[in-house]
């Protein structure tokens, strides 16, 4: 699918969007509910990546094809191998076959468990035995993605033993691995970060508990850009948030500040406001803690004819897409001044703009939607829009819901 967008004739927009729960919340709680049934979750993200998790979860044997979904390949693959007695094919989309997965790997063999390669060393898909874990204690490098730490933490209470994870080197994604372990005191599981050393107690059983996944941040971020790229005076209203975040890409209430965006919390709602035009000229951001929104903020900076120098930006070479070749390629087809490396992004400060390009997407959800608050500078194209299923399927629809032109091509 091919989308023709453009902007509404109304600068200064005002309205109201329901977003569903987080994908990265509720694939966690997914994976805890898989290993406490009583376990209840509401406000589920409607997601293809949390709809794959739901469906591989439940597999005894066989193939599990999480498609483009890395967080269930990590999750999974922890799950798998402490599942005693099933055996499955952990398999994924072409992209998927050439994300890296050994570091996770090793470190679960180093526990005791079952996996082998079906076809290059080091990337799915998997062949996963399922067994008794009862080792507990692993290190893993401490910069990688945090889907790696998550996955081991999330599964560790289900172990005979718990778990002892040494963390080698310094820590990236910090709010991932936090958001992970203030999911497990929430049902009851004790464990303590302290320094590089996460320790999680093992837990047979827990009690009757609803969880309520917050709205997800990530998807936030693109009305955050298209307040910071609208008329002064533009409110856009937001459900469901809370300020106390346990999600590293609430962070975007403080970068926007950059944009002149304020945001206001009231009750389970966040406001988002223009309040002024006067953005400061040039940014610099470490994202280390938060990556998902880079895209997001190099579109927002070059719609505004900014700059930026963008850092800590190094896992994004292994997600959906090379994220920060994408970008390049497609801000320069725009008209940026661009310059990457393998974890920072430079942008220079430029106020042309050109006209009618097509955004390539490259099976890359953020992609879609970072660049589509543009529409209030140009009018551009999205190929394969619906690529956004993958964590937002109503993002179009929402867009609509704002007045932009959003038109099959």
């Amino acid at each position: 699918m091919k989308l023709y967008l453009s902007a509404p004739e109304n600068k200064t927009l005002n309205s109201a969007i329901k977003i569903t729960g987080s994908k990265s919340e509720s694939n966690r709680l997914l994976l805890l509910q898989a290993l406490y049934p009583n376990i209840k979750i509401e406000n589920l993200s409607n997601s293809d990546d949390a709809i794959v998790m739901q469906k591989g979860i439940k597999v005894f044997k066989g193939e599990v094809d999480i498609h483009h979904a890395g967080t269930a390949m990590r999750f999974l693959t922890t799950y798998f191998s402490c599942q005693d007695g099933k055996e499955v094919v952990l398999t994924g989309s072409k992209r998927m076959t050439e994300r890296p997965i050994g570091v996770l790997v090793d470190a679960l063999k180093s526990l005791g468990a079952d996996i082998t390669y079906l076809e290059n060393s080091g990337y799915p898909p998997l062949h996963i035995k399922g067994k008794k874990i009862t080792a507990n204690k692993v290190s893993l490098p401490a910069n990688i993605s945090s889907q790696y730490i998550s996955s081991l933490v999330l599964t560790a209470p289900s172990l005979d033993n718990g778990l002892e994870l040494e963390l080698v080197g310094k820590i990236t994604s910090v709010p991932y691995i936090k958001m992970t372990l203030a999911l497990l005191t929430q049902i009851g599981v004790e464990n303590s970060f302290e320094g590089n050393t996460i320790k999680v107690a093992p837990k047979k059983s827990v009690s009757n508990t609803t969880l309520v996944v917050e709205s997800d941040w990530s998807s936030a971020s693109y009305f955050y850009s298209i307040v910071a790229m609208s008329a002064v005076g533009t409110e856009i209203t937001l459900s469901a948030y809370k300020k106390d975040s346990l999600q590293g890409d609430s962070v975007l209430a403080d970068i926007y500040t950059d944009f002149g965006v304020e945001t206001t919390f009231l009750d389970a709602k966040v406001v988002l406001k223009k309040i002024t035009d006067k953005e400061t000229q040039e940014i610099t951001k470490d994202l280390s803690n938060a990556p998902d929104i880079a895209q997001t903020i190099a579109v927002t900076v070059f719609g505004l004819g900014l700059g930026c120098h963008l850092t800590g930006l190094h896992t994004l070479k292994i997600k959906e897409t090379d994220r920060l070749e994408a970008l390049k390629t497609e801000l320069t087809k725009l008209g940026a001044s661009i310059t990457v490396t393998d974890k920072t992004l430079t942008i220079k400060p430029t106020t042309k703009i050109n006209k009618d390009i097509a955004i390539d997407t490259y099976n890359d959800h953020r992609m879609g939607m970072a660049f589509a608050p543009l529409a209030l500078k140009t009018n551009l194209f999205i190929n394969d829009a619906g690529v956004v299923s993958k964590s937002y399927p109503d993002f179009w629809t929402d867009l609509k819901l704002l007045k932009f032109g959003v038109k099959e091509a």
